[in-house]
């Protein structure tokens, strides 16, 4: 009687509900997973439970509870403000803080908040705070440039002269139109705010407190008004 051999069992496939196949579903079209980090097995009763991860778009922190699923929390690169490392002996902490309803243009901040993701592992800790910091000097440079084009856009408005078509002018006698006469009215009050040196010093004082301009470039601004006066 020949013994048949045993038949071999199928080798075990990864679980589908691992941390970064979670992560995974939550990237969209074109996004990618720049570095990711587990909570330190220490610090998980179970499982490593805590998820931190940084795409090329944004920031997720995600919590994994015990009885399974995840809850993630996702911070724009553009609102991110600030990011900061702690390390201690066995792992690392990262608290990330950035503005929960800025708005897509490049005034206005919203209300600063604060994520704190404890019990990394120091090296996946360190990878996240090299990416976080990468990108805040990015946006940092973009929301400036986007800043000086919006000042130039607000002060380049047209100047339309008033009284080049009144009596006894160059052209002819021709009265000015009455819708012609509010336009020009308009655009001249609205020009004379935004030439207004008070408020151009006040709008310089302000990127340069949110690190939008550089103190040489302030210099320049306050010159170029002063000089102006």
């Amino acid at each position: 009687m020949t013994d048949t051999p045993p038949t071999p069992l199928p080798a075990a496939k990864p679980a589908a509900n691992g941390p970064r196949e979670q992560l995974n579903t939550l990237l969209v079209a074109g996004e990618a997973l720049v570095c990711h980090g587990l909570q330190h097995r220490l610090y998980a009763l179970i499982h490593r439970r805590k998820v931190t991860a940084a795409t090329t778009a944004r920031f997720i922190h995600m919590t994994r509870p015990l009885l399974g699923g995840y809850h993630p929390v996702d911070i724009r690169w553009q609102d991110l403000k600030d990011a900061r490392i702690t390390v201690g002996m066995f792992t690392a902490s990262l608290a990330v803080t950035y503005y929960a309803n800025r708005s897509d243009t490049a005034a206005g901040d919203g209300d600063e908040r604060t994520l704190r993701c404890a019990s990394l592992t120091i090296e996946a800790a360190q990878g996240l705070y090299r990416e976080c910091q990468a990108q805040e000097l990015a946006w940092r440079e973009k929301r400036r440039v986007r800043t000086m084009e919006e000042m130039r856009a607000s002060s380049g408005g047209v100047q339309i002269a008033t009284g080049v078509y009144g009596p006894g002018g160059t052209g002819g006698g021709f009265e000015e139109p009455p819708r012609l006469a509010t336009s020009a009215a308009s655009a001249s009050a609205s020009a004379s705010t935004r030439d207004d040196p008070v408020e151009r010093l006040s709008r310089a004082r302000a990127m340069l407190k949110e690190g939008l301009i550089t103190d040489a470039e302030y210099e320049a601004i306050k010159a170029r008004v002063v000089g102006g006066l």
